[in-house]
């Protein structure tokens, strides 16, 4: 695909969603560019859309479009749109982008200075921004505004010095504008995120001293023993935020964000010892530049740093610095930096994360990105047809998207008539992300407070869930769970267009309202027919939310829209009080008093018994799927291979009567054929042997 063809996508899209959700072109780029901004782990949550335009003292300009606070580097981001869908003659230039940006500091600053909060609409998303910025007011660290456009920057580059700039609350402020042409960058590069380049010597005169700890040619990466001072690192963090740490390290901090005390403790009272106290951080790397002097090798340039381990150490030295004022100068911090290489980054750093991790308090849940849940779903989504549906002639997929960008690079080398049949068989509208699907069954399950705590944090809890419960049965997660998803894909969509209709709705708290909405749904079945579910089948096979349905989410919409908005007391907005596990206790205290007339979705639904006997048929059916699976992997490798697994499992005495009888088929393969039982002994073996150090040269 082209940077044209991405550009018009781009702008399709902001069209379709503005008359989709009646929302308008400003607000819809904002959204569009949200979504592949998480796409490419720019940022890790939703954009909340916050518009106010309005005069200040002085009859300044104020004017912001959304907002999303960073828990884990406290960065509040501050956005603001210029949007123009047909001309593109006018580039943006520094003197355009600083107009835009003095008019989000003037809303800031009115904030703190002026009545603003009283002169604001109260239970609106910008009413909510000005109250995150008071509350939040000391704990914020930085302000990062972004200027997102539909205007080129071309060849000139708009940057900004952060350190000659001037600060808003003494605190430093970051200027981002984000044209097309960067974003197509993004979602085009092996990575699917942005770059990070970082000159060492731009901190420490010299770099960072390093010793090569390989020392083997041939391998695909490298890695080095550093010494890196505290303040370096902290600066570094201060200076690129979050993004420095590897997915799996911000999700878990992003549940775990209290500085660590004791390593506050050290760095305050005895720094000089914290390089003993400390376990050091691990952090990967591309094409490093190094310098040899008299004092040794150093480290004077990398690209894409990450911190794969360490990232409560990186933070911690960042927050002790600011809000205690301490003195990093005696502060130094192992690091085992390694370098890789750009063909193979993705796999190898996701290894080496998950290994580097092996020994914390990280879960599997925080590795839950790699789960094999999400294979199975991906698989599911390319061989499953969906219905066709108002007089169409094909079937469709609904294109699950198990690793970030997917939908968008099975695009890429398309010719336009290939693209056009892609999409007809792979509509826009039926992509489900991770994340997506995380908020579909978090919604469902009754979680609707977790769900607005914002993708990530969701997307954890759904993690907890699903691990503990494959680990338990897998087959739990078959054909029918599929399906039965996607029907709650299509719910969740059909009630965002139903509350964007409707009179009351004034552009605010959308995302709240439906995932309560979908969750008093659900109650409301268990609580007043317990005996029966509601049939999700029945959205998968039609492809559509009957009108009766809908009609009771007009009803249960308004009276979650006016629940969260006059409940929600002084010390907690809107958008904060739809996050507490409160929010939804009250909630469904006060659903009994509510009269939703449910009567006409009686057909809709189906007995417990018949739900519980597809649920086992379905469980079945994934088992003898399974079944195969294993065994046609186990013939696949051959004979040799499994001989040269036994012989390593006899001289690592990881050999048993279990395993011995399994290997008696696979090493006479194949005239003799291991069962499905066998085979899966076998796959356990193999991957015990890996842990140990097995391995193959032809797998």
């Amino acid at each position: 695909m082209e940077f044209e063809d991405f550009r018009n996508e781009i702008m399709e899209d902001v069209k379709v969603e503005s008359e989709i959700y009646g929302e308008g072109s400003v607000a819809s780029f904002l959204k569009v560019f949200s979504e592949k901004m998480i796409s490419s782990e720019i940022i890790q949550d939703d954009i909340t859309l916050a518009f106010f335009e309005g005069e200040g003292r002085n009859k300044r300009k104020l004017r912001v479009d959304g907002y999303l606070y960073d828990d884990i580097d406290h960065t509040m981001n501050l956005y603001i749109v210029d949007y123009d869908a047909i001309s593109r003659d006018s580039p943006m230039v520094r003197s355009l982008a600083e107009n835009f940006f003095k008019k989000v500091q003037f809303f800031i600053e009115e904030s703190y200075e002026s009545n603003l909060s009283k002169t604001i609409e109260p239970s609106t998303p910008a009413s909510d921004l000005v109250d995150n910025l008071i509350s939040k007011r000391q704990e914020i660290s930085k302000f990062r505004f972004h200027l997102l456009t539909t205007r080129d920057m071309g060849i000139r580059t708009i940057s900004w010095d952060v350190k000659s700039i001037n600060k808003i609350d003494n605190k430093t402020v970051e200027y981002q504008v984000w044209d097309l042409r960067r974003v197509f960058l993004i979602c085009n590069t092996d990575l699917g995120r942005e770059n990070i380049e970082i000159d060492f010597k731009q901190y420490t005169s010299k770099g960072i001293p390093c010793i090569e700890a390989t020392g083997m040619d041939g391998n695909d990466f490298k890695s080095y023993l550093c010494i890196i001072p505290g303040d370096v690192l902290a600066q570094i963090y201060d200076d690129k935020g979050s993004v420095l740490l590897e997915g799996n390290v911000r999700s878990f901090l992003s549940t775990k964000v209290a500085v660590n005390k004791k390593i506050r403790e050290t760095i305050l009272r005895d720094a000089s010892k914290f390089f003993a106290y400390n376990n050091g951080i691990s952090a990967t790397a591309m094409n490093l530049r190094f310098e040899k002097n008299s004092s040794g090798l150093f480290i004077t340039y990398v690209e894409d740093f990450q911190i794969i381990n360490g990232g409560q150490t990186t933070a911690t030295l960042s927050s002790t610095r600011q809000k205690d004022n301490a003195d990093l100068s005696n502060v130094f911090v192992a690091m085992k930096l390694t370098e890789i290489d750009s063909n193979d980054a993705s796999e190898l750093i996701r290894n080496i994360s998950r290994s580097s991790n092996s020994q914390n308090k990280v879960s599997d849940a925080d590795f839950f990105s790699t789960h094999q849940f999400h294979v199975r779903m991906e698989k599911y989504s390319r061989s499953t047809l969906a219905p066709a549906t108002g007089g169409s002639q094909y079937e469709t997929h609904w294109f699950y998207e198990r690793a970030r960008g997917q939908y968008f690079q099975e695009q890429m080398r398309l010719t336009a008539q290939e693209k056009k049949k892609f999409l007809l068989k792979n509509p826009k509208e039926q992509l489900v992300t991770k994340t997506d699907l995380a908020k579909y069954r978090n919604s469902w399950d009754e979680y609707p407070h977790i769900v607005s705590k914002g993708a990530q944090t969701n997307f954890m809890k759904f993690a907890e869930q699903i691990s503990a419960s494959w680990d338990k049965n897998e087959n739990l997660y078959n054909d029918k769970y599929f399906k039965d998803s996607m029907a709650l894909a299509k719910l969740f969509k059909e009630i965002e267009k139903l509350v964007t209709k409707q009179p009351w709705y004034q552009n605010g708290y959308r995302a709240n309202i439906v995932t309560y909405s979908i969750a008093v749904f659900h109650h409301l079945i268990k609580m007043n027919m317990p005996d029966h579910v509601f049939d999700l089948s029945y959205i998968w096979k039609k492809q559509l939310v009957p009108q009766e349905v809908l009609e009771v989410f007009t009803k249960i919409t308004l009276f979650v829209h006016n629940f969260i908005t006059t409940t929600a007391s002084e010390t907690a907005n809107v958008t904060q009080w739809c996050k507490r596990d409160k929010c939804w206790e009250k909630m469904k205290e006060a659903i009994p008093q509510q009269n939703f007339n449910c009567n006409n979705i009686l057909q809709f639904l189906k007995s417990k018994e018949d739900e519980k006997a597809e649920s086992r048929e379905a469980k079945k059916s994934q088992h003898e799927d399974n079944d195969i699976s294993a065994q046609s992997i186990v013939v696949n490798y051959g004979c040799a291979f499994w001989q040269k697994l036994q012989l390593f499992c006899i001289e690592h005495d990881l050999e048993n009567a279990v395993l011995e009888k399994a290997f008696y088929p696979a090493v006479r393969i194949p005239t003799k054929i291991p069962s499905p039982k066998q085979s899966k002994v076998l796959l356990e073996a193999l991957e015990m042997a890996k842990s140990e150090g097995f391995v193959s040269d032809n797998k």
